[in-house]
């Protein structure tokens, strides 16, 4: 790519792309890797081979179609990760039903949202974790299970949802237990779900991901088997996978990261899925890589510094490291280099992307020297087309900054259910405008600067200050908000809240937070919070967050994380 005139790349290639759905792949996979391991879950003593993983796929998949789940309705999941996560993940693809994943923090309001949105048939949930108690809120939205006979709730507040399945061998009213679905199959579904493999298209949707937007409410990106197969295929092309690989996933499975970066990434090359934990824990990711011989390591900035931090770090033998993913946010050098010579991941790549690409855009490579990979986010993937353009739409020369344009099969359906977005987001020649601000330069190589949509990264998660701000309006003590981002030096960003009280009325932080509190995830919540009178404005009445940033910032004494 040496030598570009402008600002456009693509991923020429003779790697073909996979033009199977994903149960198809997964039964080619198995059929060749058989007693080679393909699951360890630590928390849940799982060890399964390909052989199990697919027949477990099977039994769920013929189940899910023997409790009357049709290709294209929706199920949702909600849960930390673990063996059935993995399953569900598959099956369902497998059965041609459009997987929901709901963020195992997310609280009331967000999940009454997200199963209207989408129309979700069933939801498959685990008990608790953490702070979250999820029988109780799903209790909450829907009163009516008390009543119900499992597969026949009639719910207010979220009409379309008939089942419910809840993990572990408890039983709780209204619910069936997930171990139930396999149970079902029968000789006819199973029957059918051979029929289906023939009947599913790889353009089928499949999973729907849903990422806040800069106005009101998240958004159901939709992605189909060949998004999202094909780019977990490429992604492990650029790790050097093969089924010699043991890959320890700590990054959560509703998100692109855990799910396409991690599992079908070692799904499309027969290596081990190796699950640390239900979330992430430093002790345990050493421990698992220790104990499991792990080759591969995925994780965001925060989540390395933290296994580099651990008091125990020492104990414990990470020498069988080599590659993995680092992601999310931007990669310090000195992170970089701690991670190679301590971890051992001298073939760490660093990917960039966007849910509604699948993720991954462009991804360094294994041979790049420390400086293009922590300086830069790689190259083109294969099959993909990236331009940089100016605010007119016009492709800009090498190392000039303007908004990222994607196109190729890495490309969401859409929206769901919303049209107007979907074409504000991709165009009539089917570019997807990203939002971020980026360079290309002579090389090919790809650097973010900024970002145009006002998104704050927080540990990985994006968060969408407009979202917060809608939420926090319905307080009946706040006249107006502004909500934007600060430099951390733990989680990269944190969130900070200018309000404005209305007349009359008095409001404290603890207020805000309690409101907050079990209604939006633990991570959108305000970490800052400050009462004003005024926000800075421009003489045409556009406030300046910008302004409020560096305010908060010389207050607080930070300053952005250097990188190369």
């Amino acid at each position: 790519m040496a030598g570009l005139t402008q600002s456009y790349v693509n991923g020429a290639s003779t790697v073909p792309l996979i033009g199977d759905t994903i149960g198809v792949h997964l039964d080619r996979i198995a059929a060749r890797m058989l007693d080679r391991p393909a699951l360890v879950v630590r928390q849940q003593k799982v060890r399964w081979s390909y052989r199990e993983l697919n027949q477990k796929v099977d039994a769920m998949a013929a189940g899910l179609i023997a409790l009357g789940f049709a290709p294209g309705e929706r199920i949702g999941i909600w849960s930390p990760n673990n063996s059935e996560w993995v399953l569900t993940q598959f099956a369902t693809a497998r059965a041609g039903l459009i997987l929901v994943n709901i963020n195992p923090a997310y609280r009331l309001h967000e999940l009454k949202y997200a199963l209207n949105k989408v129309g979700c048939r069933g939801l498959i949930l685990a008990a608790s974790f953490k702070t979250s108690d999820y029988l109780a809120m799903i209790r909450e939205t829907c009163p009516e299970l008390d009543q119900a006979k499992p597969g026949a709730l009639q719910a207010a507040s979220v009409p379309s949802l008939r089942w419910v399945f809840r993990m572990g061998t408890d039983k709780s009213a209204g619910m069936a237990n997930f171990a139930d679905i396999a149970a079902a199959a029968t000789p006819a579904s199973r029957e059918r779900l051979a029929v289906l493999a023939q009947e599913l298209q790889f353009d089928d949707p499949i999973n729907i991901q849903f990422t806040s937007g800069t106005t009101g409410n998240p958004k159901g990106a939709t992605l189909t088997h060949h998004n999202i197969l094909n780019n977990g295929f490429f992604i492990g092309e650029a790790m050097r996978l093969t089924d010699q690989d043991r890959l320890c996933i700590p990054v959560p499975f509703y998100h692109c990261f855990g799910m396409v970066l991690g599992n079908l990434a070692c799904v499309t090359h027969g290596a081990c899925m190796v699950i640390p934990g239900e979330g992430f824990d430093p002790l345990a990711v050493l421990q698992t890589v220790s104990e499991e011989r792990c080759t591969g390591l995925h994780g965001v900035p925060t989540m390395f510094i933290a296994v580099l931090d651990h008091p125990d770090f020492e104990k414990h033998d990470v020498s069988t490291l080599r590659t993995g993913i680092m992601a999310g946010s931007p990669c310090p050098v000195e992170v970089m280099k701690r991670c190679t010579s301590k971890l051992h991941l001298r073939e760490l790549t660093i990917a960039y992307g966007m849910t509604e690409t699948s993720p991954v855009s462009f991804q360094s490579s294994v041979e790049d020297p420390i400086e293009r990979r922590v300086s830069t986010v790689g190259r083109i993937h294969p099959h993909l087309e990236v331009k940089i353009v100016d605010l007119e739409g016009r492709i800009l020369p090498p190392g000039q900054p303007g908004e990222l344009l994607t196109r190729g099969y890495s490309v969401m359906r859409g929206y769901w259910d919303d049209e107007a977005r979907t074409a504000e987001a991709i165009d009539s020649a089917h570019w997807m405008h990203t939002g971020d601000l980026a360079t290309i330069d002579a090389e090919g190589y790809c650097n973010i600067v900024g970002r145009i949509k006002d998104m704050v990264i927080r540990g990985g998660e994006n968060i969408y200050p407009r979202e917060i701000e809608e939420f926090l309006y319905a307080h009946p003590k706040i006249s107006d908000v502004q909500v934007f981002g600060i430099p951390d030096p733990k989680f990269g960003e944190q969130l900070c809240a200018w309000i404005r009280v209305k007349s009359g009325e008095q409001l404290t932080d603890r207020e805000v937070v309690a409101f907050c509190k079990g209604q939006i995830a633990h991570y959108k919540i305000p970490q800052h919070i400050r009462f004003v009178d005024a926000f800075p404005m421009t003489v045409t009445g556009k406030i300046q967050k910008f302004v409020m940033r560096q305010k908060m910032a010389e207050e607080l004494g930070v300053t952005e994380a250097k990188t190369a």
